[in-house]
């Protein structure tokens, strides 16, 4: 998520999509889980001074690497989540790279707004 205005980024790494798995964990990491972490960095932008219409937010992973046969789906309901929370909050996607079973490495350039994906030896922009 990145805010070409006041120049403020961030990104987040979830691991589930819902914290009402663990509500006490989620308290204590809401990083861990879509759904509060997902909440907490937008209210961090909006308390900055951020508005809905100029966030820049792209996604990217959600893919299936240690659940090649599907079983449970994590990444497809990280993905889930994520878009429904943006959409409560009328925030678009501008890019993704989203599913599949590889890994990805991503950065964001907090002076450019620039998201860079590595991943299988190649290197892209979303």
């Amino acid at each position: 998520m990145y805010d070409p205005v006041l120049g403020i980024g961030g990104m987040l790494h979830s691991m589930l999509p819902l914290s009402k798995i663990d509500e006490e964990k989620a308290r204590q990491q809401p990083a861990m889980f879509v759904d509060t972490g997902l909440t907490a960095m937008l209210t961090d932008f909006f308390q900055q001074g951020s508005a809905r219409n100029r966030l820049v937010v792209k996604i990217a992973g959600c893919s299936q690497l240690l659940d090649e046969k599907g079983v449970f789906r994590i990444g497809e309901r990280n993905n889930a989540v994520t878009r429904k929370i943006l959409w409560k909050n009328n925030i678009l996607i501008a890019g993704e790279d989203v599913g599949g079973t590889l890994s990805r490495t991503v950065t964001l350039n907090l002076a450019t707004g620039v998201t860079t994906i590595r991943s299988s030896g190649k290197e892209y922009q979303i």
